[in-house]
C-alpha cells in the first residue's frame, strides 16, 4: 500500500536520476522498476551501444571491439550519444541515468547538458559483484536482464517479459569483469565524493535480494519527496 501511494504522487514529477554501481551492482534492474513506475525513460549508454552493435551501424562497429575487451568507450563518442538521447521528448519529463557519468569529466560534461536532482549509488562488494556477474543473462530482443541466483527468468533461457532468448554477454567473463571493477574504483568512484559534495548523493546498499534493495531505495525516494515538500514551503 506504501508504495501504491508513493508512487503515485511522484510520477510525473520530472526528476533527473543518476544511478550509479559497479558491475553487478543491479544498476540495470533498479532503473527498469523506477522507469516503469515512475513514467520516466531509463538512459543506459551501455544498452544504446549494444544496440548500434546489433544494427551493424558504423557507430556499433567502432565501439565492437572496445565493448568486447571490456574497456571504456571513449568520452568525445559517449558524451555526443548521450546529448542526443537527452534530447529526445521523452526526456524532457526526466530521466533515469544508467552507466553515464563514469568519470569526472563526463559528470562536469554533464552538468553543461541538464540538472541532476538526485544520485543513488548501489554499494556492493568486488566478490559479490563477481558472483552476481557470472550468473547474469540478458534477453537479446528487449535487454532485459537476469540474474540465476537472485532474480532467474521463469523459464531456463527465456524472457519472462518477451519471450525472447537469453544470452551471457562477452563482457560478464570474468576476467572482464575485474578488469572493469578495477576501472570503476580508479575512475568512477571518484564522482561519488563529486555529487556528495553537491548534497545530491544518496547511498543504498545493494547485496541483499532484489526486493529488499527496491524497499531501501524507496524508502530514499520518500526522503526525497519529503525533502522537496519542505522546500517549497
Amino acid at each position: 500500500m506504501f508504495l501504491f501511494k508513493f508512487l503515485k504522487i511522484t510520477r510525473g514529477d520530472g526528476m533527473n536520476i543518476i544511478i550509479i554501481g559497479a558491475q553487478g551492482s543491479g544498476k540495470g534492474t533498479h532503473s527498469d522498476r523506477l522507469s516503469e513506475k515512475l513514467g520516466i525513460p531509463h538512459i543506459s549508454t551501455g544498452d544504446i551501444f549494444r544496440a548500434e552493435v546489433k544494427k551493424g551501424s558504423e557507430l556499433g562497429k567502432k565501439v565492437e571491439g572496445i565493448l568486447n575487451s571490456g574497456k571504456l568507450v571513449p568520452d568525445e563518442i559517449v558524451n555526443e550519444v548521450l546529448k542526443k538521447r537527452l534530447s529526445e521528448k521523452d526526456a524532457k519529463k526526466g530521466f533515469i541515468l544508467d552507466g553515464y557519468p563514469r568519470n569526472l569529466e563526463q559528470a562536469k560534461n554533464l552538468d553543461k547538458i541538464a540538472k541532476i536532482d538526485h544520485v543513488l549509488y548501489l554499494e556492493i562488494s568486488d566478490e559479490k559483484a563477481i558472483e552476481r556477474i557470472s550468473n547474469r543473462w540478458q534477453c537479446k530482443n528487449c535487454n532485459t536482464i537476469y540474474n540465476l541466483i537472485t532474480l532467474p527468468p521463469k523459464k531456463p533461457g527465456i524472457c519472462d517479459k518477451c519471450g525472447g532468448p537469453l544470452y551471457q554477454r562477452d563482457d560478464d567473463k570474468e576476467e572482464n569483469v575485474k578488469k572493469r571493477l578495477k576501472i570503476f574504483h580508479e575512475i568512477t568512484e571518484p564522482i561519488i565524493k563529486y555529487y556528495k559534495k553537491k548534497g545530491i548523493l544518496d547511498i543504498v546498499n545493494s547485496e541483499s535480494e532484489v526486493e529488499e534493495t527496491q524497499r531501501r531505495i524507496w524508502s530514499v525516494m520518500k526522503n526525497w519527496k519529503e525533502m522537496k515538500k519542505q522546500g517549497n514551503e
